[in-house]
C-alpha cells in the first residue's frame, strides 16, 4: 500500500489539526493517517486509486499549505 508524506503549513491547534485530518479522512481509499501538529509532518496510507496531488489538493482545500 503506498505511504504519501508531506509537511502541512499552519497546523496550530487542535482545531487546525483535527481540520486537516478530516479533510484527508474524508477522500476515498485512505487507509491510515497521522498528523503531527508539532512538525506538520503528514504520513498518509493510501490504494493507488489515490494520488499524493489529490491528498494534498484536499488539505490545501482546507486552507493549509504543503511542502
Amino acid at each position: 500500500m503506498p505511504t504519501t508524506e508531506f509537511t502541512i503549513a499552519g497546523v496550530r491547534n487542535d482545531d487546525d489539526l483535527r481540520s486537516v485530518k478530516n479533510a484527508i479522512q474524508d477522500l476515498p481509499c485512505i487507509s491510515h493517517s497521522e498528523v503531527d501538529i508539532a512538525t506538520g509532518r503528514a504520513t498518509v496510507e493510501h490504494t493507488s486509486m489515490l494520488s499524493e496531488g489529490e491528498i494534498r489538493a484536499a488539505v490545501e482545500e482546507a486552507g493549509f499549505d504543503t511542502r
